[in-house]
C-alpha cells in the first residue's frame, strides 16, 4: 500500500496496471474491477483471457453488439443437432459433455456435426449420431464457414421475416458468400463436398440448433470472421433466444466470460459501452466518484502493451492476479527481464511460491478458497491461511480513504450476503 501511494503521489494511475486471468469468481473480478477504475482510474486492466477468448468477446460485438452469451446450456436438453465449431468439449469440459452423453444416448438424440481437424472423440461422436465430421486444414475456417453460410441462403433455409425485423446487411453477406460453392470450398478446405452439403442441410433443416465454438476456431487464422459466420448462420434462421437454439461462444478458463462482465478486463461491468455516456455516469453514481475518473478518455490497454509499458517504465505497479505470466506468455525470456525490473513493483497474488515471487515486491494477497454464505454462485472450503497479511491487505484495498470514496456505503461493492446471484 505504502508503494501504492507514493506511485499515485508521483506520477498518478497510469503507473499501475493489472493483469488478472480467467481463474477468479464473479464476486472478485468486480471487486478488482471497482478498485482499479474507479478507486485508481487507470486504464492498465487486462487478462490472459486477451490471448485465448478475446475471439469470443469481439464476434459477440460484431454480431449482437454486446458480448452477452444468446444461449443457454439448458439448450443442450432440447435441441435437435448439436454443431461444435472448434471445440473438443469431451476433453476440454467434461462436466459439459456428460450432459452431451445423456443425450446422445438417450431415445430423442440430436444429431452432431463436429468441425475439427483431428478425428477427436467429439469428431466420432459425430458421426456415430448420424452427423458430420468436418476436418478443414488448418487456416482455412473461414472458407468453411462462407460455404454453410452460402448454402443456407442458396437452398433458401432462411427466416426472412426474422431477417427483416432483426438484422442489417443480408444482401451484402449474400454477395460476399456467393463465391463459396461446395466445390470451390472443397479444394480450399480438404473436405468432401458432399460432406459440406450435409452438414449445411442438417443446419438448414433441423427446428433447434446449438453451436458452440472454442479455440479452434479462436486462436486460428481470420479467428473473429470465422465466428461471427457461426452467429450468421443463427441468424439467418432465427435460431436464437428460444429452447433449443442459441449460440454459445464459449471460454477456455473456468471464468474467463466473469472477466468481462465485470469489467476487470479493458471491459465495465454489467455489458456496459465505453463510448456510451450515460453508461459512464451511471456507473460513476453508482461508485460514487467523478465520471472523469473512469478512464474512459481512451481505449483500454490489452494485456501485451501493459507488459510493454511495464518494460519501457511507465507502468511501476503490477498486480498479477491467479495466473503465472512467467511460464504461460509468449516470449518468456522477455517477459521474466521486464519482471526482474529494479523500478517494477509486483505484486504477486497467487496461493503458491512461483517464478513471479523472486522479484515481487509483494506476495498475496491469496486464499485459494473462501467460504461463501448462502445465495452466493459458489460455495468452497478454506484450502489454507492466507499468505502474511492477505486478508487484511485486500479488505484494505477496497477501503483506503480517496480511493474508493464511500463505495461500501452505498452499492458500488457487492454485498457479503445476497438473495440471488
Amino acid at each position: 500500500m505504502a508503494r501504492s501511494r507514493q506511485l499515485l503521489d508521483e506520477t498518478g494511475p497510469l503507473s499501475h496496471g493489472f493483469y488478472t486471468s480467467g481463474q477468479l469468481f464473479l464476486e472478485e473480478y468486480y471487486t478488482l474491477g471497482v478498485i482499479g477504475k474507479a478507486g485508481l482510474g487507470t486504464p492498465h486492466m487486462d487478462g490472459n483471457t486477451r490471448l485465448c477468448t478475446a475471439t469470443a468477446a469481439a464476434a459477440m460485438k460484431e454480431s449482437f453488439g454486446s458480448d452477452g452469451q444468446p444461449g443457454s446450456y439448458t439448450h443442450i436438453e432440447s435441441c435437435d443437432a448439436l454443431f461444435l465449431f472448434g471445440h473438443n468439449m469431451a476433453e476440454t469440459q467434461t462436466v459439459l459433455w456428460a450432459r452431451v452423453l445423456d443425450r446422445l444416448h438417450g431415445p430423442d438424440r440430436p444429431v452432431v456435426v463436429a468441425v475439427d481437424p483431428r478425428r477427436a472423440k467429439v469428431a466420432e461422436a459425430a458421426v456415430e449420431s448420424g452427423g458430420v465430421h468436418l476436418a478443414p486444414l488448418p487456416g482455412t475456417n473461414q472458407a468453411l464457414m462462407n460455404c454453410l453460410v452460402r448454402e443456407l441462403i442458396e437452398h433458401d433455409w432462411v427466416d426472412h421475416d426474422y431477417l427483416g425485423a432483426h438484422t442489417l446487411g443480408f444482401a451484402d453477406l449474400a454477395a460476399t458468400v456467393a463465391p463459396y460453392t461446395p466445390e470451390h470450398t472443397a479444394e480450399i478446405c480438404r473436405v468432401p463436398a458432399a460432406d459440406l452439403r450435409r452438414a449445411a442441410e442438417i443446419f438448414g433443416t433441423s427446428g433447434r440448433v446449438l453451436s458452440t465454438v472454442l479455440q479452434g476456431f479462436y486462436q486460428s487464422h481470420q479467428a473473429t470472421a470465422a465466428s461471427c459466420q457461426v452467429n450468421n448462420l443463427h441468424l439467418l434462421r432465427g435460431l436464437i433466444g428460444r429452447p433449443g437454439c442459441g449460440v454459445l461462444q464459449m471460454n477456455g478458463q473456468p471464468t474467463a466470460q466473469n472477466t468481462r462482465e465485470c469489467g476487470a478486463d479493458g471491459d465495465l461491468p454489467g455489458f456496459r459501452n465505453w463510448s456510451n455516456p450515460d453508461h459512464i455516469d451511471e456507473l460513476a453514481r453508482l461508485w460514487n466518484v467523478d465520471p472523469l475518473t473512469i478512464p474512459h478518455w481512451a481505449p483500454p490497454t490489452h494485456a501485451m502493451q501493459i507488459w510493454r509499458y511495464a518494460e519501457q517504465g511507465s507502468i511501476k505497479f503490477l498486480w498479477i492476479s491467479a495466473t503465472n505470466p512467467a511460464v504461460s506468455l509468449p516470449d518468456l525470456s522477455r517477459i521474466r527481464d521486464i519482471l526482474r525490473r529494479e523500478d517494477l513493483f509486483v505484486v504477486a497474488q497467487d496461493g503458491h511460491r512461483d517464478h513471479r515471487d523472486h522479484r515481487a515486491g509483494r506476495r498475496g494477497p491469496a486464499r485459494r478458497a473462501v467460504g461463501r454464505e448462502a445465495g452466493q454462485l459458489h460455495q468452497r472450503q478454506p484450502h489454507r491461511a492466507p499468505v502474511g497479511e492477505g486478508g487484511r491487505t485486500a479488505r484494505r484495498g477496497t477501503q483506503r480513504p480517496g480511493h474508493l470514496p464511500r463505495l461500501r456505503a452505498t452499492h458500488g461493492l457487492p454485498r457479503q450476503r445476497t438473495a440471488t446471484p
